[in-house]
């Protein structure tokens, strides 16, 4: 059983070290030096009262409860010359990024707590895509500031940005330090990033705004997450939500998500990185979560090299997001996800799938009506061993897609008391012992089954029903 932290019965509030929650004043130092005495003395909490505060980046220490209280607001500075470059890792790989507004390192015994509002004033970093606007709030945007791309298609929030991302596109290996600082705005921060810590409680707050990623876990163990909020708006790229990366240990419940990519996702490192890192995301558990929006709701990758494994998922709804159930991997990443239970998820207006698995990420939709085996490496990802239960499905596009490889299908795939209401039906393609048991499908669109290149497939108790009205 995980026990939560325990702290010091002593409060450091910051506006006794100087800081004024007036919206204007800069409280950086004063809240660094409650922290510092915090830790030092002991720890305990650092207490942000009721006011705006506008901050640079937060650095947490061992022992430290930084609490938020109902009213407050923490503004994260929008100036690039508060976030120095630091060695980090991001989307799998390890990378050079600007320091993270709220961070720590081989920390022990650290909390954020209490019911206030850590914004990131991600505006200030992140790319907007014109296809995610309509004509008018993209021409606001525009009108706004900022650097439109050669295309007319992506929007920055200064031309350094963009000019970072042709950059890196071209010179991300062989790129020094100077290089990103040379395009420092490009290299996006998570609102929250800790790494290698243990024992982390994350209770109450709203994490939102974010620059990149809101929340990233990086090689921590033995966490508790509940009662959060996490918000980044629809359009933010790569706006996830929690990302857990070789994690162990987790507990997430009771929260809130609403986010401009992946909700709840599950890591492991990318390609060879990851499978050198060889640390698994295992002994998870995540119940009676809220997911408004998202590309999906409980998200596997696709960056899952060093293994995701003993995952449990029950009690959560899914509305409005691009995917419901999203387990996703591609040749080269490797890595195995197994020993995934999933039950009792309801999920409404789910604009593609309600569950996807599938092992050729970004060309699932792309088959060829024979398709050669190539072999077996270390580079080739496997899913296998997943067990899903008591999901219910409204308004789906498809309701559910298998999509494996034909040298590695995906095995052992287990769901039962199931019902989808879609436009597409159920398409399993290289996939091996897949049971559905107790399935209820009310689809508009033929085939309501398909199967291609799968064995082992075990059908039973399966209503199925063609219908025009959903």
């Amino acid at each position: 059983m995980m026990k939560a932290p325990l702290f010091a019965e002593q409060d450091f509030n910051i506006t006794e070290y100087g800081a004024k929650g007036d919206g204007i004043h800069r409280n950086t130092e004063s809240i660094a030096r409650a922290v510092e005495d915090c830790s030092l003395k002991g720890g305990g909490r650092v207490v942000v009262p009721a006011g705006v505060w506008r901050t640079g980046p937060i650095s947490l220490r061992s022992n430290v409860d930084l609490h938020v209280q109902e009213g407050a607001l923490v503004v994260f500075s929008k100036s690039i010359d508060d976030y120095p470059l630091v060695s980090s890792n991001f989307e799998g790989q390890d990378t050079v990024r600007c320091v993270s507004p709220i961070n720590g390192i081989d920390l022990k015994n650290i909390a954020i707590t209490g019911k206030g509002i850590f914004d990131g004033s991600g505006e200030a970093w992140r790319p907007v895509k014109r296809s995610k606007m309509t004509e008018s709030q993209w021409n606001r945007l525009v009108h706004s500031g900022g650097f439109v791309n050669i295309d007319s298609q992506t929007w920055w929030p200064e031309k350094q940005a963009s000019e970072g991302e042709q950059f890196f596109k071209k010179h991300k290996a062989e790129a020094d330090r100077e290089a990103y600082e040379s395009h420092k705005r490009f290299a996006r921060p998570a609102l929250l990033n800790l790494t290698r810590c243990q024992k982390i409680l994350l209770d109450g707050p709203t994490f939102q705004n974010s620059p990149a990623w809101c929340i990233h876990l990086l090689l921590c163990e033995n966490v508790m997450i509940s009662n959060i909020s996490v918000r980044n708006p629809w359009y933010a790229q790569n706006g996830d939500g929690l990302d857990l990366d070789s994690c162990k240990n987790v507990m997430v419940s009771h929260s809130d998500f609403d986010v401009g990519d992946d909700a709840i996702c599950m890591k492991s490192g990318k390609d060879q990185e990851g499978r050198e890192r060889g640390v698994a995301c295992e002994k998870v558990s995540i119940c009676n979560c809220t997911v408004y929006h998202g590309h999906g709701g409980f998200v596997v990758g696709s960056e899952m090299s060093g293994d995701v494994k003993n995952i449990h998922v029950s009690d959560c709804i899914f509305m409005g997001t691009d995917v419901g159930i999203r387990l996703k991997s591609c040749r080269g990443r490797g890595g195995v996800v197994e020993k995934i239970s999933i039950d009792n998820i309801r999920m409404k207006d789910i604009l593609k799938e309600g569950i996807l698995m599938t092992t050729r990420y970004n060309s699932e939709r792309i088959f060829a009506e024979t398709e050669d085996a190539l072999p077996v490496s270390e580079g080739t990802p496997e899913f296998r061993d997943i067990s899903i239960q008591g999901i219910t499905c409204i308004h789906a596009g498809q309701a559910i897609s298998i999509l494996g490889l034909p040298e590695m299908p995906i095995k052992n795939i287990h769901l039962e008391n199931c019902c989808f209401t879609a436009e597409r039906g159920v398409k399993c393609a290289y996939g091996k012992d897949l049971k559905f048991h107790k399935m209820r499908l009310l689809i508009q669109e033929d085939p309501i089954l398909s199967f291609r290149n799968c064995s082992g497939t075990e059908l039973s108790e399966i209503e199925k029903e063609k219908s025009k009205n959903l």
